[in-house]
């Protein structure tokens, strides 16, 4: 009886694997994506308008939700348009130079500043230009990165040589990785645009464009030789 009983249980838990696994892989992305957002909504609505009913001391337990979300917005537009059409280029640049005046204070601004600027101001570039191999960590072995930029000079005695920043996210943390700096020639192209390259790095290699997925693919067998 146990014979038969095992291998048919082994079934059962087989099956009840590949329908968890794709059930993960359904709902992992959408769960995320809930997630980030939900983030998202509760710090703006808590950003700015619980700090000020508190400041003066207004009950906040009828405060409706979302409504958060809404001031905080209005209210980064408009300190966006003092700072782009008012007085707020000339107030930005006086707590700047305040801030350059206090050595912690000076690192941690101009970084998120860089970072932000990066990110959301493009300036006509894409933050990463392409997707490039690079052979790394050694010899024989490739790392998938990003090209960022170009800088010239940092090599002593190469003053005109320039050199590519090259950035490798981490799998499956894109946020973090190496920044390298590779000459061009040693540089390979990759036909692979950024969105497929993230993709490719988050999955470890799962989520591949169907161009490289080779599982489907059969190898072609040499052609006979004709024997004389």
């Amino acid at each position: 009886m146990s014979s038969k009983i095992l291998p048919t249980l082994y079934r059962f838990l087989e099956l009840v694997r590949r329908d968890f696994i794709a059930g993960l892989l359904a709902l992992a992305p959408l769960g995320v994506t809930i997630w980030a957002v939900s983030w998202v909504i509760a710090f703006l609505d808590n950003l700015l308008l619980p700090r000020i009913l508190r400041l003066f001391g207004l009950e906040e337990a009828a405060r409706i939700p979302f409504i958060g979300v809404l001031f905080s917005v209005i209210v980064i537009v408009i300190f966006g348009i003092l700072v782009r059409h008012l007085i707020g280029q000339r107030i930005v640049a006086i707590w700047e130079n305040f801030l350059t005046r206090i050595p912690v204070a000076r690192g941690i601004y101009g970084s998120v500043k860089q970072l932000v600027e990066t990110v959301i101001q493009t300036k006509g570039h894409a933050q990463f230009r392409r997707v490039v191999l690079v052979e790394y960590p050694r010899k024989g072995m490739y790392g998938l990165g990003f090209v960022t930029n170009r800088v010239k000079g940092l090599l002593p005695g190469h003053a005109n040589e320039e050199l590519s920043s090259i950035f490798i996210p981490t799998t499956p943390n894109p946020t973090s990785g190496f920044y390298l700096l590779v000459p061009e020639s040693d540089l390979i192209d990759v036909d692979l645009n950024v969105e497929d390259a993230f993709k490719l790095i988050m999955s470890g290699g799962l989520v591949a464009p169907e161009r490289f997925n080779s599982k489907h693919k059969t190898l072609a067998s040499p052609a006979p030789t004709q024997q004389s």
